[in-house]
């Protein structure tokens, strides 16, 4: 509560630098953080209020209060504390164990290592030990450990390059850079120490985009923004090293204000059985009335003969108290109604589930040595019921690693592959790429097989030669050599890079760049150019050019950007290539590549220098200095030439094609979270397949409030009115054996609990250790063993049929529907366990002539009957037989007969002899053949309606997966032959009218010089790896059905 109070009056904050007693008084929070929800104090109070806001718990602590009273307990306490321990302890280790990895999570991320200022020296230490208004050294692909103000990089102008993935999923880089007085402190580690500047800034807060301070030092103010901030998250990229003053540390940094506070999370069954449990509390609550008035009115008008005889006392002689006591006495009798045991094994069920997922090597990537892992075992079933995904797009759906494809020039295509006679084909491994190794400058992973592009540039095509020495020129790349000599480009675009690495391999390499010059090699010969100006990208302009003036004196303005933007600023003598390069775009869009337009302009030097004069007074503006500059660009921008344009793959994640096929038809609906623009998410949406050809129309859905959203799709949903629409549905996972479960344990609870009244008093039909036993010994392992192994169809066989999933989506195996009719078996169950032995012993004698219809082998033979019953049942719903099965089943029978004799014995009764009375009585019960038969015919009556009623139901009306088992049952006797589809490509009408990944303000930082280097330290990689994918059409998909098995045995793969 202090910490809260606290946090809710800062308003502001003031951080000295390099001292920890000014900062001290202001008790900021120190830089360990904690995502764990217990420690060694709190967790048996906070687990224990948890677990018994179930309402099974607590309706079971209350039942203990109530045993522990004589007059009303009918059953000894242990029979109600022996299985409530045990689910309260199960829980709670699970509960313990889940928050013994978070420590342990916490504890690995508090325990890195950084590189702290202290007392004038950089020493290590760990990062929960790192204070407010420390410098800390940061170093190349070093994770940020808290909130730093940066003050100097290695650089030029205390830039560094920091990758944002973990904040906010993009892998593109971005720029912050240092203050100028403070960048010129470099890395001299004295003049660091003596850093006193003083921040006062905003308080904590979870605005990721959003800076405002204020440094004072040496007697001057400075402001801060967003760009002087690295938030802890990031990852240190490009840069060999960089320091940073903490502003915030800990719970107060911008990542750990978005995480938010763990919550005890609920999932939709557990809701569903809190219902059902108060459902169930409700009708034993209605029978325990019904009960007691019968009682009083017995009482009244029977019972009073009786009292003579056995000396009542003189408050149960009146007959409405004593209903009231007997009202309490079978709420306790009957409490095993209440289902307190599935609690217990739906989450041993989901702790074995979150084993299988963290051991599946089918979702193992082998490729960073990383397996699936279940952080949490208490929503494992709902992975079942998913019925919506959102999705980022960079880093998820994308690589983002863009790969340069084809590209028209003046009117041809290059980087396709034709046959003699000039017939498009497929480019195959045998087909030989062009040969880039005679250029040392050359990347080596770069491909393509038209070689036609290598010839046009031997030949001196002119117009090839402009659109390649534009793709140098125009960029916002920056170059650097390592040690070996290699030419190392850092780029902020994956675009970009592409580009520019394209032209580096058919010789127009980009060198080098300064504030005002452009060198690039151009076949072998450097040209050095002068940069005029630098018209930068942003969202509304679509493009960005370069105004140059080459050695012979020439100024020219490049521009690459949006075909629909660029093409409305080309000269009218461009129409005829206008039109051809279209119809090129759009076959480039068809194959899901990303375009852009290319052109220049060829510019007058005295109209430049008149533009730029009025460039200048626009810049030095202070009303209205934005629009006039958008005008001036706009001006300059006019009547360009076409060259042509650019296709870029976006390569997409490894099987996003497949997988997103698979969540649509598994009738999963997925939104996918991008800050592209719109024909760029139009595109990814065609080439990862959520869009497809089939749909007949796109709607753009776009609103500023609620209520313009409802409109819009009001009128797509008119538009929508009266077309024909497909739908499929689809795949992944196999049913929810947990629902089937939930079930099989209902059942089990509602299993006849009978009680008999003797004069007045309340007697259990079974035995008081057997009711204990029950639920936590005699029948659990079945039920857990179903649970976590069953499989109603293979996992192939799931992948294959969709529709498998949507039984789980609609919640078909577990709702209230399904309750009931485990209410209605479970009630049949039960008269027939309790009547039919009560028939059979009504004046039945036994082999020897002896009587053996006792009150103790009556209980004896149903509770052997019950047990027989549920394993049977168990059986019955078991489609995956393991070892662990057999052994879990059978083995409870066995263990139930082992338990039933010991406690009948000589040797327990000498110990406990008023617990365990009736010695020899199961050996004798069990000697009786006719007791055999007994148990052998209520065994059958139970099993029987439901053996015939899943009979018909699976020939009459079989389900999707009825028919698959019937299928794999033919499989396992005649495998059929596998049959291979040729493989389709996807063709698309749809344009993409731009796809480029861009970040506004990179112009600024090239004419300002701040990005330059003086000179060259060892770099990092920039664009050293290029990936590749393979994504093609899902071949094997199932058709939704009830044909019989013979239509699968025929195949399973179907057209869409």
């Amino acid at each position: 509560m202090f910490c809260s109070k606290k946090k809710l009056l800062e308003v502001e904050r003031i951080v000295k630098a390099n001292d920890r007693e000014y900062n001290e008084k202001f008790q900021y929070a120190d830089n360990r953080i904690h995502t764990s929800k217990y420690n060694i104090l709190t967790f048996l109070p906070i687990n224990l209020f948890e677990q018994f806001q179930r309402v099974a718990n607590a309706y079971f602590l209350f039942l203990l209060i109530l045993q522990l009273i004589p007059e009303i307990s009918s059953l000894t306490w242990f029979t109600t504390i022996v299985p409530l321990v045990l689910v309260i302890t199960m829980t709670a280790v699970k509960d313990a164990t889940d928050d013994y990895f978070r420590h342990k999570s916490d504890n690995q991320v508090n325990n890195r290592q950084s590189e702290v200022i202290i007392d004038s020296k950089l020493q290590s230490e760990k990062w929960m030990n790192v204070k407010v208004g420390d410098i800390v050294k940061l170093e190349n692909n070093q994770f940020v450990a808290a909130d730093l103000l940066l003050l100097s990089s290695s650089e030029p102008h205390g830039l560094c390059y920091i990758e944002t993935a973990e904040l906010d999923g993009e892998t593109n880089l971005k720029v912050r850079h240092a203050l100028s007085v403070t960048s010129e402190l470099g890395a001299d580690i004295s003049r660091l120490a003596r850093f006193d500047g003083i921040v006062v800034c905003e308080a904590p807060n979870n605005k990721l985009d959003k800076f405002t301070g204020v440094l004072s030092w040496k007697d001057s103010k400075h402001s801060l923004d967003n760009q002087k901030i690295i938030l802890r998250g990031c990852i240190l990229r490009n840069t060999s090293w960089c320091f940073g003053m903490v502003i915030f540390a800990g719970p107060d940094t911008k990542l750990m204000q978005n995480s938010g506070k763990t919550k005890f999370k609920r999932t939709s069954i557990d809701r569903l059985m809190n219902i059902l449990v108060l459902w169930i509390f409700g009708f034993l609550v209605f029978l325990g009335i019904i009960l007691a008035i019968g009682n009083s009115i017995w009482e009244n008008q029977v019972g009073g003969q009786f009292r003579t005889f056995l000396f009542w006392s003189e408050g149960q002689k009146n007959s409405v108290f004593s209903g009231f006591l007997t009202f309490w006495s079978y709420i306790i009798i009957l409490n095993t109604v209440v289902p307190i045991s599935l609690y217990v094994s739906v989450e041993v069920i989901r702790l074995g589930h979150s084993y299988f997922i963290n051991w599946d090597r089918k979702m193992y990537y082998s490729g960073k040595a990383t397996p699936a892992e279940a952080r949490t075992t208490t929503l494992n079933e709902e992975l079942g019921q998913i019925e919506y995904i959102f999705s980022d797009k960079t880093g998820t759906l994308t690589q983002n690693i863009m790969t340069f494809k084809k590209c028209s020039i003046n009117g041809k295509i290059y980087g396709e592959v034709h046959d003699d006679v000039e017939c498009k084909k497929e480019i195959t491994k045998k087909k030989e790429s062009v040969d880039f190794s005679v250029k040392s400058q050359t990347k080596r992973t770069f491909q393509l097989f038209d070689h036609s592009l290598m010839e046009s540039i031997k030949l001196g095509d002119p117009q090839v030669h402009e659109f390649l020495r534009l793709l140098a020129l125009c960029h916002t790349v920056m170059s650097e050599e390592n040690n070996a000599g290699q030419l190392i480009y850092q780029v902020q675009s994956p675009d970009e890079g592409a580009l520019v690495t394209a032209a580096r391999n058919f010789g127009f390499i980009f060198k080098s760049r300064t504030p005002e010059t452009i060198t690039i090699e151009e076949l072998g010969t450097l040209v050095t150019y002068q940069l005029l100006a630098f018209l930068d990208f942003n969202n509304i302009r679509k493009r960005m050019s370069v105004i140059v003036r080459n050695p012979a004196g020439q100024i020219k303005l490049y521009s690459k950007g949006a075909d629909t933007i660029l093409f409305e600023k080309l000269h009218p003598s461009n129409k005829g290539l206008l039109s051809l390069t279209s119809d090129h775009l759009s076959e480039f869009a068809g194959e899901g590549l990303r375009t852009l337009a290319i052109a220049y302009r060829e510019l007058d030097d005295k109209y430049f220098q008149e533009w730029h004069k009025m460039l200048e007074d626009a810049n030095a503006a202070m009303d209205k200095r934005d629009e006039r500059i958008s005008g001036l660009y706009e001006e300059i921008e006019s009547d360009l030439m076409l060259l042509g344009a650019t296709a870029i793959e976006d390569k997409l994640q490894e099987g996003v094609i497949e997988t997103v096929t698979s969540l649509s038809l598994a009738n999963i609906k997925i939104w996918v979270l991008t800050g592209d623009k719109q024909e760029t998410a139009i595109n990814i949406g065609y080439a990862c397949n959520m869009l497809t050809d089939d749909m007949n129309d796109v709607f753009v859905i776009s609103g500023n409030t609620a209520i313009e959203v409802r409109e819009e799709l009001r009128k797509a949903k008119e538009n929508l009115f009266g077309q024909n629409r497909s739908f499929s549905n689809g795949h992944v996972v196999s049913e929810n054996k947990l629902q089937l479960e939930l079930d099989s344990v209902v059942e089990e609870t509602i299993t006849g609990d009978y009680a008999l009244v003797i004069n007045g008093h309340s007697l259990t039909v079974y035995d008081q250790w057997f009711i204990t036993l029950f639920n936590i010994v005699y029948t659990s392992l079945p039920v857990l063993a179903m649970g976590i192994f069953d499989q109603d169809v293979s996992d192939q066989n799931s992948m294959d049929c969709p529709q498998l999933y949507e039984p789980g989506q609609l919640n078909l195996l577990f709702n209230k529907r399904k309750f009931f009719i485990c209410v209605a078996h479970g009630i049949y169950t039960s008269l027939v366990l309790f009547f039919i032995p009560f028939g059979a012993f009504y004046n039945m004698v036994g082999e020897d002539g002896q009587h053996v219809a006792d009150y103790q082998s009556f209980a004896v033979t149903m509770a052997t009957s019950l047990v027989i019953v549920v394993s049977v049942q168990i059986a019955l719903d078991t489609s995956y037989w393991t070892v662990i099965n057999h052994v879990f089943i059978w083995g409870s029978i066995a263990t139930y007969f082992s338990i039933l004799f010991a406690m009948h014995s000589n040797g327990i009764y000498e110990v406990f002899p008023n617990q365990f009375p009736f010695v020899g009585n199961a050996w004798h019960s069990l000697n009786q053949k006719c007791i055999w038969l007994i148990i052998l015919l209520t065994t059958v009556a139970s099993v029987i309606p439901v053996v015939a009623f899943r009979f018909l139901k699976m020939h009459l009306y079989p389900s999707l997966s009825d028919q698959i088992r019937w299928w794999q049952k033919a499989q396992k006797k005649a495998k059929p032959t596998s049959r291979r589809r040729p493989q389709t490509r996807r063709s698309s009408s749809r344009r993409s009218g731009y796809s480029f990944a861009h970040q506004e303000g990179y112009g600024e930082l090239i004419t300002s010089g701040k990005n330059m280097r003086v000179k060259n330290p060892p770099p990092t990689s920039g664009l050293e790896k290029t990936l590749y994918n393979s994504t093609s059409w899902i071949e094997n998909l199932c058709k939704k059905t009830t044909d019989t098995v013979n239509s699968f045995s025929q195949d399973k793969a179907v057209k869409l």
